[in-house]
């Protein structure tokens, strides 16, 4: 583990540090809860952060990614918000349901208590039995995670209606346990060309309204282009009723991993163990400065990458949050082979509507995560593509399903090969719906039924996913060839077809323990330099100090392409 092991000798109160946004949503509450989670980890503290969303799914499972990002997906299954992947990228731990809350299962939870007459012939109104609720995740949190410091990332943005009652929550807790409570709020402090300075007013009005509910920030860490300069730290001062030290700046950096070199040189952490009665340590960040260093080197070359998906547009504009696990796992991977990498966003229906020309001649090319028929015949010609222009070609979950489809257009001669999800009646359905998902889908229990969480795979010895498996340590048993990925898919690989495949050169090089499934595909290395597609998500797995070994394999691949 290259991060220091939670200390489990040490006795003392359980305390708690609120994060509430302001201003704007996207303020980057979420990198802000995992860097002082990690700080005070690596100070020796057992530290447990959770998030609690407004909105009323009750998991992240069935928002579109363009609405909400990516849902980060987690060992156990749970279906949760971007910000949970960050908590684990920053303490090398893994998150799961103890750590993710919406409001909407708070509310179910609430709900199915008083149909269970649970609340004794009580009308159930929102306080106390909401806030009640919210309080007892805390309490449940606390005792699986056996934390001394609780970091709770409240949604949203201070202002909002929806969020009310975990504010609510919230300052009940203070008035509970005094001493043993802060709250730190994160705002955005613009600063408009026309004026040339940064405008404190914003935030402010923000601070404002937390009074208006009853809570006074002990920090504020202002989200600005630049560091803060003492003038508007003094008027925060001022006008927020705090000290000036007690005003953290957070501007724009290179990389969200610098976030706690920043907030540990004001001193943060250290401010925040005196204001919870607790002992100041020094954090040891020996491997994260090196992790910073590798980052900022200068790098031999810069691989352009092409990401053929659907979820890039949102009106007018392109995010890339529809694919953050994605993102970073390139990242962590082009850190550690030391390559800068340009990533190309091309539009599956582009492909459709302008030809597979406007792909030009990458390095290499991902077909990630989706569903459904829109962009689908675009991301198959990218995998035919790949493959017949010895392009490194790395498919993720459906760009694996897409893979043997365009593969068995091509190669076996099936025109009409499909998936069952877009086309029911395929000629050939090389992909189908797994046969213990047709119960859900014929009631419309979409909510957490897929295939989710952590499945065990079989690696065959000499293909190139079991040596690429076992070149790192942490990803395979090697006395048993045994490893896993986290699993979010209803169709998996028809293995009516199996022999048809590898008849034409196809290899089936990982199978999962249960059900015998077709985990991972590949073409020989005489055949292809990387042509590899996984079931699993690996990007889910990866992280700054352990890069997953498929996206280190496949980066590797493309800079000696």
């Amino acid at each position: 583990m290259p991060l220091s092991k939670n200390n489990k000798s040490t006795s003392l109160r359980t305390k708690y540090i609120f994060v509430s946004g302001g201003v704007i949503s996207g303020i980057g509450k979420g990198t802000t809860v995992a860097s002082i989670a990690f700080l005070l980890k690596q100070a020796g503290y057992r530290v447990a952060p959770i998030k609690f969303e407004n909105y009323l799914n009750v998991d992240a499972g069935t928002i579109n990614p363009i609405e909400h990002g990516d849902p980060f997906l987690c060992e156990d299954g749970t279906e949760t918000d971007m910000d949970i992947g960050s908590y684990e990228k920053f303490l090398h731990e893994d998150m799961g349901r103890d750590n993710f809350v919406t409001m909407g299962l708070i509310y179910k939870t609430v709900i199915d208590k008083e149909r269970r007459f649970e609340y004794s012939g009580e009308d159930v109104e929102a306080i106390p039995y909401i806030t009640d609720e919210i309080l007892k995740r805390l309490d449940d949190l606390v005792k699986a995670k056996n934390a001394q410091i609780v970091i709770v990332e409240l949604g949203g943005t201070a202002g909002e209606y929806q969020n009310v009652l975990y504010y609510e929550a919230s300052r009940i807790l203070t008035l509970k346990k005094p001493g043993d409570v802060v709250h730190i709020h994160v705002s955005y402090v613009p600063t408009p060309n026309h004026l040339g300075e940064p405008k404190t007013k914003p935030t402010q009005l923000s601070v404002k309204m937390l009074n208006s509910m009853g809570i006074q920030p002990d920090f504020i860490v202002t989200r600005s282009e630049k560091l803060l300069d003492q003038r508007r730290k003094d008027r925060f001062a001022l006008f927020c009723n705090m000290q000036r030290e007690d005003v953290i700046s957070s501007p724009d950096l290179e990389s969200i991993y610098e976030i706690p070199m920043v907030l540990n040189s004001q001193g943060l952490d250290q401010k925040i163990l005196l204001k919870l009665g607790l002992k100041v340590k020094k954090p040891n960040l020996k491997a994260w400065e090196d992790l910073l260093k590798n980052i900022k080197s200068s790098k031999k070359k810069t691989l352009e990458i092409a990401i053929v998906g659907k979820y890039f547009g949102t009106g007018d504009y392109q995010l890339k949050d529809s694919y953050a696990a994605l993102f970073d796992a390139i990242d962590h991977a082009s850190w550690k082979v030391g390559v800068g990498i340009k990533t190309k966003w091309i539009d599956a229906e582009r492909i459709e509507k302008e030809g597979i020309e406007i792909i030009g001649k990458p390095d290499g090319i991902i077909v990630p995560i989706g569903w459904g028929e829109r962009g689908a015949e675009g991301m198959i010609l990218a995998a035919s593509f790949a493959r017949k222009n010895k392009i490194p070609y790395l498919g993720l979950c459906f760009g694996m399903q897409l893979a043997v489809i365009a593969y068995a257009r091509d190669m076996l001669g099936f025109k009409n090969a499909n998936t069952t999800e877009n086309d029911p009646h395929a000629k050939h359905p090389v992909i189908h719906l797994m046969p213990k998902q047709k119960e859900f889908m014929d009631n419309r229990s979409y909510g957490g039924t897929m295939r989710l969480g952590e499945w065990k795979a079989i690696v065959k010895k000499g293909t190139i996913a079991y040596a690429i498996y076992n070149k790192y340590n942490g990803f395979i048993d090697k006395s048993k060839g045994l490893t896993s990925e986290r699993h979010r898919h209803r169709y998996e690989f028809n293995d009516k077809y199996t022999k048809d495949f590898e008849k034409k050169g196809l290899v089936i090089s990982a199978r999962s323990v249960v059900e015998n499934l077709a985990e991972i595909i590949e073409l020989p290395k005489e055949v292809h330099p990387f042509y590899l597609a996984t079931q699993g998500h690996p990007e889910y797995k990866s992280r700054p100090l352990t890069p997953h070994p498929i996206f280190l394999s496949f980066i590797e691949a493309c800079a000696n392409k």
